[in-house]
């Protein structure tokens, strides 16, 4: 069964071909998800010509594998940055994602894009997660969250499992995230914006006009703005600054709802859940419902069995709903900022002529939507009252310095534990590694050598991230080569997959 989301599976996009890029606009956008789009759109009703770049196809990337909560109940988020920060900047926060989540409902009522209200549910299944969740709702009673429902307690969530409790808000949004992106897409091209697929950016050059270069071709513009949720540039040191990591989603069909809500735990591990209904074209099929069920994350290119992580979903599914019949498994790729906030605006300080927008945290359509809204009101000349919050350089990042030392303490020591462990395992130095299988070995002198087979085919590609040099481990559900440094990863044949990598892996 290959690895795609119930949505991207619904919405396949065939391959284009190769694409041509030149010219010159007001604005290039880089990366076709919820953020990228929903900037270009903006900008092109403010009048200027946009170009949008995408690596992949639309909906390849995190928004297209995501589970598309468009809640402002996000586990303990709240109670995390009021820990950090000062009540006005949970304040900012808050109004960018109350912001976010009504121009969203807007947008899916007036296009037409398959969405659903649901109560969202934060629960604990222990006493330290109900302490967490108590924690969580004195953070949300310190802010605005709109004129809707509260958030509320519950001490039994209709769940078929034992828990400690709940936080409840009702009316929230879930959404079909590809068929958004899709309905983004033609609105954008409606107001003149142009998109082209299947061109990853290399670099960007100059400035006023930037020019944008990819593996086919160069384009220019007087801005750019950089929505590949962790930057591609190395300028300001964006993934140093945020923990890649990658997390697991499962479709079952039921013959009836299985949840009657959004659910995400606050112990871990953690378990996220929600349904997709009956509905003409659903990924449900026309005789029943779908329950998605995602978590068993970790950091990108930890040394874990992904293959297993799935599978320990899908135990841990069929012990609470005996008879569910798995239809799609996925993954997806999300960055936690070390200071606990997204963040929106230039890449460096002083320079409105290239701006970055990402560590949403699994929290990208509404912080995404967000960010959107604040960079394009950036480059219009406008400004938005929360972007505060979203600041990508405030003295309130020496907030972060303790888990962004702990993080990059990580990166230092994988860099030099990545270049010995091929050297301390038995790998034999010849001879085909088995089908689904990748190894890491030292077969030639200087750097080493990732070995894989895929569909009958052996491939060799150089072991070392051609972001930062770390060494590369093998991904065995997704079959890819994934760097725990950063979080880039590449296909068997050294493709760029995602992450701030923007070069293949060398040949062998």
């Amino acid at each position: 069964m290959a690895l795609v989301s119930p949505w991207q599976a619904r919405h396949p996009r065939p391959d284009a071909g190769a694409p041509t890029l030149g010219g010159t606009h007001d604005v290039v956008v880089v990366g076709g998800g919820i953020t990228g789009l929903t900037t270009a759109g903006l900008l092109a009703r403010g009048g200027l010509s946009v170009a949008v770049v995408e690596a992949r196809r639309i909906g390849a990337g995190t928004t297209g594998g995501s589970t598309a909560k468009v809640s402002l109940l996000q586990g303990t988020t709240f109670s995390r940055i009021a820990r950090r920060h000062p009540p006005s900047v949970l304040a900012s926060y808050a109004a960018g994602n109350r912001e976010g989540q009504a121009w969203l409902a807007r947008f899916v009522a007036e296009h037409g894009v398959e969405a659903q209200r649901r109560p969202a549910y934060t629960y604990a299944t222990s006493l330290v997660g109900r302490r967490r969740l108590r924690a969580e709702q004195r953070a949300l009673d310190g802010v605005d969250l709109g004129p809707g429902p509260e958030v509320e307690w519950v001490e039994d969530p209709p769940l078929p499992y034992d828990t400690f409790g709940a936080l409840r808000l009702a009316d929230q949004l879930q959404v079909d995230p590809v068929a958004l992106l899709e309905a983004l897409a033609d609105d954008a091209r409606a107001h003149g914006v142009r998109i082209v697929e299947g061109a990853r950016v290399r670099r960007v050059t100059g400035h006023v006009p930037a020019r944008v270069v990819t593996e086919h071709g160069t384009v220019s513009a007087r801005s750019v703005v950089l929505a590949t949720g962790v930057p591609v540039l190395d300028r300001g040191g964006f993934f140093a600054r945020v923990e890649p990591s990658r997390s697991y989603g499962l479709a079952f069909r039921t013959p009836t709802p299985a949840v009657d809500g959004m659910y995400l735990s606050a112990d871990s591990p953690t378990r996220s859940l929600r349904d997709a209904p009956v509905s003409p074209g659903s990924p449900a099929g026309p005789d029943g419902h779908l329950l998605l069920v995602g978590g068993a994350g970790h950091r990108v290119g930890a040394a874990v069995s992904e293959r297993e992580r799935l599978d320990e979903l899908r135990a841990w599914t069929s012990e609470h709903w005996p008879g569910a019949e798995e239809t799609h498994a996925w993954s997806a790729q999300d960055y936690g900022p070390h200071h606990g906030l997204p963040y929106a605006g230039p890449l460096l300080p002083g320079r409105d002529d290239l701006l970055v927008a990402g560590g949403y945290a699994k929290w990208g359509l509404t912080n995404g939507v967000a960010a959107a809204h604040l960079l394009a009101a950036r480059v219009l000349g406008g400004r938005v009252p929360w972007a505060g919050a979203y600041a990508t350089w405030d003295p309130r990042e020496l907030r972060g310095l303790p888990r962004s030392t702990r993080l990059n303490t990580q990166v230092a020591v994988e860099l030099g534990w990545g270049w010995l462990r091929p050297t301390l395992r038995s790998h034999p130095l010849v001879g085909t590694p088995g089908e689904g299988e990748g190894v890491v070995r030292y077969d030639r002198v200087g750097t080493p050598t990732a070995v894989s087979v895929v569909d009958g085919v052996e491939r060799r590609v150089s072991a070392v991230c051609s972001h930062l040099r770390g060494v590369l481990r093998w991904n065995d559900a997704e079959q890819s080569w994934d760097c725990p440094l950063h979080g880039s990863r590449f296909a068997p044949d050294g493709a760029v997959l995602e992450g701030p990598a923007t070069c293949p892996l060398a040949g062998r």
